[in-house]
């Protein structure tokens, strides 16, 4: 490893808020372990590290080939990026301010029969043709020092991003195979909404300040 630590630290704080917050992957995992139990929920989650250790080494590699051959590209990716996070940061407090005032819940519809090997195949497919993803992807790269990145900083960056993008999903697997948590979700995902508007709110002011300053 080349890079301090601290380099990837930002990175994997604000995709494990985001990989936290409700979205198609959070929701499918849920889902599919209401639906269909535990084993299937644990199938779906392996299926979200896989999909983020792809989703890691593609952007990676190619935004660092894309820095080298045109630097200028990271002032703009940094632009971008800043777009990006304020309209995550819009849509989830409008999301938590809908939820508050309507008390609408998070649509949870169970998908039952699934085996391990159906809920994975599902689950990856959904991750990999994840436009969220992709977003997610171009606003974190613009933390991370790609360009100054060797092939072991890329492999510790994805198998983290796997990590945690796992123990998330396995928690949530976990906790979904039985209604009662359901039901409790739906009390508190505004108040999860509005953390991870806040969060990156803040990400898109530090971009800012170190484009600006």
């Amino acid at each position: 490893m080349t890079l301090p630590l601290a380099d990837f630290v930002p990175v994997w704080g604000l995709l494990a808020m985001n990989i936290t917050s409700p979205g198609p992957n959070v929701l499918n995992t849920m889902a599919t372990a209401i639906g269909s139990g535990r084993r299937a929920g644990i199938g779906s989650a392996l299926a979200v590290g896989v999909g983020l250790g792809l989703w890691c080494l593609g952007m990676t590699l190619g935004i660092a080939t894309l820095f080298r051959l045109w630097p200028p590209t990271r002032t703009i990716m940094t632009c971008v990026a800043i777009g990006l996070l304020l309209s995550f940061a819009c849509r989830y407090l409008q999301n938590a301010r809908r939820q508050l005032r309507h008390r609408s819940v998070v649509a949870l519809a169970g998908s039952g029969g699934l085996t391990v090997a159906q809920a994975f195949a599902r689950s990856l497919t959904i991750n990999v043709l994840n436009p969220k993803a992709l977003t997610t992807w171009v606003a974190i790269l613009s933390l991370f020092p790609t360009a100054e990145a060797g092939i072991a900083d890329i492999l510790l960056l994805g198998l983290v991003a796997m990590l945690i993008g796992l123990a998330i999903h396995l928690a949530y697997a976990m906790a979904f195979s039985t209604a009662r948590a359901a039901r409790i979700y739906q009390g508190v995902a505004p108040w999860i909404n509005l953390t991870v508007a806040a969060f990156f709110t803040l990400f898109a002011l530090r971009l800012a300040y170190g484009l600006f300053s």
